[in-house]
């Protein structure tokens, strides 16, 4: 007897059932395509030929995980129908409290959990799937492939321990060399060593770093102390390199000018610290622009340096620099071709910290100070330019600091392009981009203490930083030659106006010369006045702590000086330094070597002038730096 066309779509439909109700206990998908290579008890790591199109994390699951959450939905749903069938009042009104629970809930954990995994979010993006699709079609893989299913690159992928495991195909059909290389490339890797496993059903390849730069280089280390007495005097050294190999920059032939830029915790000032004390240990005059006033505390009181803390003072530090690298360029047009670079004046270094917050301090200071017909670009800020564009020909070398360098912040991109050599810690995706465009891929920022890279002529060089105590900086700036005074023009500091809260008033525009004195166009500019910030120590040693030795005191002084009758430290005190004990100022007098020297005697008391006194109190510093010997923990 023929079946009937109802009996066949009865057994249709109970062989349909059949298999439904298996692939929904086995935990396989319903639709009974096998995506990936996953198991009942075992998760997916590949996905199979001949699948096409996205496949998503379900199907990467054990079978034991997707039967557990379709036994709960349906045990939710079957609950939750039931109780509705009996009471359906509660129920709903239930489900009312449980919805906006639950949605509070879901939006609360979603937003912890976005923040947890930013950073894998970030390391998926920028390096994951670009090295997933680059090495689709050397390892032959199914375009669907998940890349995290084959790729384990940890976040610091780029710090000396870490390990990157890339699982291979079975089949072993691909190139090990194009793999190699597409590595190399896509995760801008630099000494790494390949290990290949190709045995077993889970063949793969190891990738660890057998050439890094050394975990430590400090001052201390008798070799590292060695290579910093040989290296020239215009490159000092800022590092190692992979193979011990020295890394510096050479401020005559390759880079006048130096750019820092590094996060929070980067040793940015660690960086300028041991560049500039090699620098002044061979006679260069520094001048150390700190907005931040402590981060150069071991400069205090060294020959040839001056240490400007005060906005005015940075202010007119850099006009005075200008006039000076103009005065240089003059010189240089004079000499001949084969005369010595030294002929043009002693090389200065210019240590510029946080430019982001100075620039815009000058900016505001010149808005306050300005009178009519003034520029209405701050003369400073043109000044710290015409350095930058002068070159390498004027020995005026600006070390700048930034925690985000951009062109904004350092006076326009003309000014950036300046800096050819660019030292990179604890930088971002987008600081790369930012300042060293020219070299892609950007390598991975490693948290490693003292990692930086140094990028110089279009290549990246990851360098472990040199470090400096403040002791060791002051020491070895102290055992140096002391090199030449730098002359520079005299820029009077604007000072506020006696009811305070008016504005500042301007109180020099165009006569930068002593009074009295007579210029003439081939003439040696005149000696050098003391600077409005804290002037160079004298001597040729000077103690850790107290003045110099041999201090002499000042055979001349100012016209607004000599207007000034000497006071006693009592005196000073009293009518002008009310905010300081006489207990702090004597101790002062005694242990802080930039504490203003007398202008003379009445009986036993020594006599000072106030304003000068004034100033000292101005620019102290008003906190105490931590010193870093556990830089390295």
């Amino acid at each position: 007897m023929a079946r009937s066309e109802f009996d066949r779509q009865i057994e249709e439909g109970i062989e349909t059932a059949a298999t439904g109700v298996g692939r929904l206990l086995s935990g396989r998908a319903m639709d009974g395509v096998r995506r990936t290579d996953a198991t009942f008890f075992k998760s997916g790591v590949r996905v199979m030929d001949g699948v096409e199109g996205r496949v998503g994390a379900w199907s990467y699951l054990p079978g034991w995980q997707r039967l557990a959450a379709r036994l709960a939905c349906a045990g939710a749903l079957g609950g939750g129908g039931w109780s509705y069938w009996n009471d359906p009042e509660p129920t709903l009104q239930a489900l009312q409290y449980g919805a906006v629970v639950g949605g509070g809930l879901l939006v609360g954990g979603g937003l912890v959990h976005a923040i947890r995994t930013r950073g894998q979010r970030e390391l998926m993006r920028e390096w994951i799937e670009p090295l997933h699709l680059a090495l689709l079609d050397p390892l032959g893989l199914p375009a669907a492939t998940r890349p995290r299913s084959y790729l384990h690159v940890p976040a610091n992928f780029n710090d000396d321990d870490a390990e990157i495991r890339i699982d291979l195909p079975v089949n072993l059909k691909f190139n090990e060399t194009a793999v190699s290389e597409m590595v190399v490339k896509k995760l801008a890797l630099q000494g790494v060593g390949f290990s290949w496993r190709y045995d077993g059903r889970k063949p793969y390849v190891r990738v660890k770093k057998v050439h890094r730069p050394p975990s430590k280089v400090v001052f201390s280390d008798p070799h590292t102390r060695e290579l910093v007495e040989k290296v020239p005097e215009s490159a000092p050294l800022i590092g190692l390199a992979r193979g011990q190999k020295i890394v510096s920059v050479d401020l005559d032939a390759e880079s006048p000018h130096v750019l820092v830029s590094a996060g929070t915790g980067g040793g940015k000032s660690v960086i300028l610290r041991a560049i500039s004390a090699q620098l002044i240990h061979h006679g260069a005059h520094a001048y150390i622009l700190d907005y931040k006033r402590v981060s150069h505390l071991w400069a205090r009181g060294v020959p040839n340096v001056e240490y400007c803390r005060d906005i005015a003072d940075i202010h007119d530090a850099l006009i005075r620099l200008g006039a000076e690298g103009r005065r240089r360029i003059e010189v240089a047009e004079k000499l001949d071709d084969d005369a010595e670079p030294s002929e043009v004046g002693p090389r200065v270094v210019i240590l510029l910290e946080e430019i982001n917050a100075t620039m815009k301090q000058l900016t505001r200071y010149w808005e306050q100070v300005k009178e009519k017909g003034d520029p209405k670009v701050s003369p400073a800020v043109d000044a710290l330019a015409e350095i930058l564009f002068m070159g390498r020909a004027v020995r005026l070398h600006v070390l700048l600091v930034a925690q985000s360098a951009t062109a904004r912040a350092l006076g326009g991109p003309e000014m950036r392009e300046n800096f050819a050599t660019r030292i990179l810690a604890r930088y971002t995706q987008n600081a790369w981009r930012m300042l060293v465009p020219e070299v892609q891929p950007a390598p991975k920022s490693t948290r490693h203490i003292g990692r930086a890279q140094v990028v110089l002529g279009g290549s990246a060089h990851e360098t472990q930083v040199m470090f400096m105590s403040d002791a060791e900086a002051r020491s070895w700036a102290l055992a140096g030659a002391i090199g030449p005074e730098v002359t520079l023009e005299k820029v009077s500091t604007p000072q506020p106006s006696s009811p305070p809260g008016e504005p500042l008033l301007h109180e020099e525009k165009e006569d930068h010369s002593p009074p009295g004195s007579q210029s003439e166009p081939d003439a040696t500019p005149p000696a050098l006045q003391k600077p409005s910030c804290e002037p160079a120590a004298g001597g040729s040693e000077v103690p850790p702590r107290g003045r110099p030795a041999a201090a002499a005191l000042p055979e001349t002084a100012s016209s607004e000086e000599d207007q000034e009758e000497p006071v006693g430290l009592r005196e000073a005190q009293e009518k002008y330094l009310p905010h300081l004990t006489i207990e702090a100022l004597r101790t002062a007098r005694k242990d802080d070597p930039e504490f203003p020297q007398p202008t003379g005697k009445k009986g036993n008391q020594l006599l000072y002038l106030p304003s000068v006194l004034m100033k000292w109190a101005n620019n102290r510093p008003k906190a105490v730096l931590r010193n870093m010997d556990d830089y390295f923990g």
